[in-house]
């Protein structure tokens, strides 16, 4: 006969975390996901789960006209169409995965 211990501890972790330059704001309300992004308990997100429709239409809305949001990247070359796509791409990846992660927004 044998026992089998094992101890198991639900501990709270970081399965996202990254900056994005406040720079892209005008491109995010421009593809309609500031809110989201920057303020998401002003619109209710709460959830990762909550985001992902949101990003998806953002994505979307900025891979369907490149041209449209490059024309808003910043002068200063601090945050650009090429560098927020794979960005947003990351975020909304890390939302599926971890659909019941909380959201937290800070800076």
């Amino acid at each position: 006969m044998s026992l089998d211990v094992s101890l198991r501890a639900m501990r709270m972790h970081h399965v996202f975390a990254a900056n994005v330059t406040h720079n892209l704001t005008e491109m995010a309300d421009a593809a309609g996901i500031f809110k989201a992004i920057w303020h998401p308990e002003e619109i209710g997100i709460e959830k990762a789960a909550d985001l992902i429709p949101i990003l998806e239409s953002g994505l979307a809305a900025l891979k369907g006209n490149p041209e449209k949001f490059r024309k808003l990247n910043p002068s200063n070359g601090w945050g650009t169409y090429d560098d927020f796509v794979p960005w947003i791409e990351r975020y909304l990846a890390a939302c599926v995965e971890n659909p019941d992660a909380e959201v937290q927004a800070h800076g």
